[in-house]
């Protein structure tokens, strides 16, 4: 009767072991082939979301760089100067138009690295008190051109100027989409 049950056993284990090792064998098959499924669609959504963003952050660089451009001292200067100008209005007239520019733009840093972002206000801060530092230097009654002659001066004197640095740093963030 012993031997009977283990036969009995041991005909159980004859099917029942390899369904067990087909069973696992299939399960890992088709698990890789899920996750492999998985990473393809993965991919997929994120080549979408890759061509969709993409126009997006390449607009968020051009409309930085106009407003780096923007910002440059001269060109604002000359932009925004009139004949009957004084240093105090010129001087207001700039700070204001850079501020005007920064909060036209600032919705751009989502598209864009933090430390670029950093650089960018680092440039528009720098122009923000070279303007205020060149102005406070001169009567607010003389003319205008004084106040812009003492920028250009103070421009040429940096080492470092940080709008150069800002346009460079946004060439080389662009040049690490492709």
């Amino acid at each position: 009767m012993a031997s009977e049950i283990i036969m009995v056993i041991l005909d159980i284990l004859k099917f029942t072991i390899p369904g067990l090792v087909v069973f696992f064998t299939v399960y890992h098959i088709f698990k890789k082939y899920l996750n492999a499924q998985i990473n393809l669609e993965s991919m997929k959504l994120n080549k979408d979301i890759r061509s969709e963003t993409l126009p997006l952050k390449l607009q968020a660089y051009e409309r930085l760089s106009l407003f780096i451009e923007r910002i440059s001292i001269l060109p604002l200067a000359n932009r925004l100067i009139t004949p009957e100008m004084t240093v105090g209005s010129i001087r207001s007239a700039m700070m204001i138009a850079i501020e005007q520019e920064y909060h036209h733009n600032v919705s751009q840093q989502i598209y864009i690295s933090e430390p670029l972002w950093k650089i960018i206000q680092l440039a528009k801060n720098e122009n923000l008190n070279m303007i205020a530092s060149a102005g406070s230097t001169l009567p607010a009654g003389e003319p205008a051109n004084k106040l812009i002659q003492q920028l250009a001066l103070t421009e040429r004197e940096l080492n470092i100027n940080p709008i150069e640095q800002a346009k460079a740093a946004i060439r080389k963030e662009v040049s690490l989409l492709f």
